[in-house]
């Protein structure tokens, strides 16, 4: 079922959406991260200003967009409230994992209304069974972000035995297959409502489900050109994307605590002639330019590919996947140097830069963020080390 060609707004027009709704945003952040969910008021806002049509395929009435239009949004948004932009990432995100499946599963989900929402919980928590003609899962899906709002049910990630090895998929879970369970009280990014999903006995059929990091000419071979990109790639760039948008955020309020401040104790007297307040903003914006920098270019380089209906190079998909994943620790670090200067007056609860900080904190812990790791596998790639057995880039060894 094809819906109506939509009207599709230029990049520049949707991402000045998003730096208009900045001041908006900052003004709910409290109120959101007290109710531990972004208001449907929010979620509403986010819906007429087109953000989760971004990825969404022209066939159900999306925009099938470059991936850097929701990544420059994320960045934007964030500026204002993490825990909001962090539930446009997660719920704009899936549609284009949908653009990976078959139709059926998209006139399935926007048959009746291409506006409802898919949440997602992709670590392994629950189990999964092979049957005939799908699979049953059942367990326990930690932190499903957006939840709430997600009437269009969500993925969940589960290993299987197929083939006599173990599979890592996708499976999409219908909403009345799963039941919410309110477990997320946490230091950071509490207002984005990342409850656990409970399933008992669901059965998947074969249609709605994909080897995740499947990425060769049998899984993208018939897909549109935006959906040759690899997953993956697309979703940790767009983690990777909220983060620098959180750190940017902090900038905005140091700068605007420092500009009226005076330092009484110090010679210098106002905060901006104070060469360490200065020397601070300077590295930390520096660190978040360079990382806002290599998001957009790793994704523009693989965009160049996948936009004349080619598969992204390997080689290309080991350095984006990993060096994104530096992102979290770099802007973090970034965030704190300046936290550091804003003395007694950043710790109050009252003070939206200690609320940055921790959304920030908890941010850059997400699993796409692990440098650690993906350290170990871009230098020994580099090095011309051969990839280890389990990878994130579908490549078998």
């Amino acid at each position: 079922m094809n819906a109506p060609e939509p009207l599709i707004p230029t990049e520049t027009e949707i991402v000045a959406r998003a730096e208009a709704l900045i001041p908006w945003l900052r003004e709910r952040a409290e109120a959101c991260e007290k109710a531990r969910m972004v208001s449907p008021e929010t979620i509403q806002k986010f819906q007429d200003a087109g953000f989760f049509k971004i990825l969404q395929p022209k066939r159900w009435g999306g925009y099938e967009m470059h991936p850097n239009v929701l990544n420059k949004v994320l960045m934007e948004l964030a500026r204002g409230c993490p825990s909001s932009a962090w539930n446009v990432m997660v719920l704009g995100v899936h549609p284009f994992e949908i653009g990976l499946l078959p139709t059926r599963c998209g006139d399935e989900l926007w048959g009746e209304d291409n506006t409802r929402l898919v949440s997602s919980s992709y670590a392994p928590f629950g189990t999964v069974t092979k049957v005939d003609g799908g699979y049953v899962l059942n367990g326990e899906w930690l932190t499903s972000s957006g939840c709430d709002h997600a009437a269009g049910g969500a993925f969940l990630g589960g290993r299987v035995q197929e083939n006599g090895e173990q599979v890592f998929r996708s499976f999409w879970v219908q909403r009345s297959d799963f039941e919410i369970i309110d477990d997320w009280f946490v230091v950071g990014l509490a207002g984005t409502g990342s409850k656990k999903l409970l399933v008992k006995e669901v059965f998947v059929p074969e249609h709605r489900s994909h080897v995740i990091a499947a990425y060769d000419e049998a899984s993208h071979g018939h897909v549109n050109n935006l959906y040759k990109m690899p997953f993956f790639y697309v979703f940790y760039a767009a983690v990777s994307s909220v983060l620098i948008g959180m750190a940017r955020g902090m900038v905005d309020l140091y700068i605007e605590h420092m500009v009226p401040r005076q330092n009484l104790n110090q010679a210098v007297g106002a905060a901006v002639q104070d060469p360490f307040i200065k020397n601070r903003l300077g590295e930390a914006y520096a660190k978040i330019l360079g990382a806002t920098s290599r998001v957009l270019h790793n994704t523009d380089e693989a965009w160049s590919y996948a936009s004349r209906g080619q598969l992204v190079p390997l080689d290309l998909r080991i350095r984006h996947f990993a060096s994104n994943q530096f992102t979290g620790g770099e802007v973090f670090d970034a965030a704190h140097m300046i936290f550091k200067k804003t003395s007694t007056r950043g710790v109050w609860l009252n003070c939206p830069m200690q609320r940055q900080m921790r959304d920030l904190l908890v941010g850059a812990n997400h699993i796409t963020q692990n440098q650690d790791n993906i350290g170990d596998l871009l230098g020994g790639h580099l090095l011309g080390n051969p990839l280890p057995k389990a990878n994130p880039f579908g490549v078998k060894v």
